[in-house]
């Protein structure tokens, strides 16, 4: 039970695509999409059949600039193109028209997305967004809260930026009799390679100027809360859990992924089979701009240092370690202990080298 709540012993389901609200009446062919306080609101969307109290605003930590007021929540549907001018990037340009397929670009960087498709992609890596796109009138429209949570903090936000005495908190998954996975190859378990790849990233991170704290250097049990709490006492500025995945016995899946929580309001890319309550607020909510922004960048560090399959940006609300957080945090998993080639690679010392030099470059 307790690998399983960890999350890595299943592998992460394809997300569902959604197409949550209809098309407009006939009678609405007149809309005026160029009056800037028109809104068109199709319906909200459907709650994906896969798929499954509020606290007070934690205030950032110092290696970013806190917002004064979180922004209200946007629930209503609204056209891409009118979003990109308002916001000052790039109008939407056709990619393709089956499925309808539209780039926005900014300084940061480039964003896809399809209508009909909750896979997007931000700079050539996949991203997971809560809703899928629609075609309205000949216009994609996307949904409010998508265009807060995912296309705001990559393409309108400052770069995640770290200030000086940093503070970080890496977690080695697992650890004890909470063993993880393990490996297809020689039944080694995940526990042993998520402490060496700890310990391989703790110098070069402190050659980095961080100050880094491991919530275990021995094979030692510790619940989730456990973790969430040592990064609180620790004053982490960052948190970043360290696991290997696992699909046993299917050895297909392969590549790796990196989690952060799920926003308010809208549904996980990953559940496992946990309940998925949309509207619940988190601690770690308080960091969705910044955790997006982390993980991207993790893995993007990531897949050019292995050129693993890439699995893209994920959400998912169950894991313990990340919902308590009251910092920027992201769960990483680099890799199926499940699949022969990749469980080759993970028994390889040079690999988890590999694994932390990437880490290190994502945080510079």
């Amino acid at each position: 039970m307790l690998a399983l709540l960890a999350g890595c012993s299943t592998t992460p389901k394809a997300p569902e695509e959604v197409i949550s609200s209809p098309a407009p009446s006939p009678g609405d062919a007149a809309f005026n999409w160029e009056d800037p306080n028109a809104v068109r609101q199709p319906a909200s969307p459907a709650k994906p059949v896969a798929l499954a109290k509020p606290v007070a605003q934690v205030k950032p930590p110092h290696l970013v600039t806190p917002q004064t007021a979180p922004p209200e929540p946007l629930t209503t549907w609204i056209a891409l193109p009118r979003w990109a001018a308002q916001h000052k990037v790039g109008a939407p340009q056709l990619l393709n028209s089956q499925p309808r397929t539209y780039s926005v670009s900014s300084p940061g960087g480039v964003m896809v997305l399809a209508v009909g498709s909750r896979v997007a992609s931000w700079n050539g890596e996949e991203l997971l967004l809560g809703f899928a796109p629609e075609l309205i009138d000949g216009q994609m429209f996307i949904y409010g809260l998508d265009l807060q949570k995912n296309l705001e903090p990559l393409l309108c936000a400052p770069s995640l930026a770290f200030g000086t005495n940093r503070v970080i908190v890496i977690d080695p998954g697992h650890g004890g009799s909470n063993t993880g996975t393990r490996s297809v190859l020689d039944g080694r378990f995940e526990k042993e390679f998520t402490l060496d790849w700890a310990r391989r990233l703790k110098p070069l991170l402190e050659q980095a100027g961080w100050t880094v704290f491991l919530t275990r250097n021995s094979d030692t049990l510790l619940t989730n809360s456990d973790r969430v709490v040592f990064a609180e006492t620790h004053h982490a500025d960052v948190f970043i859990s360290l696991h290997f995945n696992s699909s046993a016995p299917d050895e297909n899946p392969h590549g790796l992924a990196t989690f952060c929580l799920t926003p308010t309001g809208t549904p996980s890319s990953l559940t496992r089979g946990y309940a998925d309550p949309w509207m619940e607020q988190l601690p770690n909510n308080a960091f969705d701009a910044q955790n997006l922004q982390l993980a991207a960048r993790m893995q993007s560090a990531m897949l050019r240092a292995t050129d693993m399959e890439d699995r893209g940006v994920q959400r998912a609300r169950f894991m313990e370690v990340l919902r308590g957080q009251k910092r920027p945090a992201i769960l990483i998993e680099a890799g199926y202990l499940s699949n022969p080639a990749e469980a080759e690679k993970i028994n390889s010392a040079g690999f988890r080298q590999e694994l932390a030099e990437a880490v290190a470059a994502a945080l510079k």
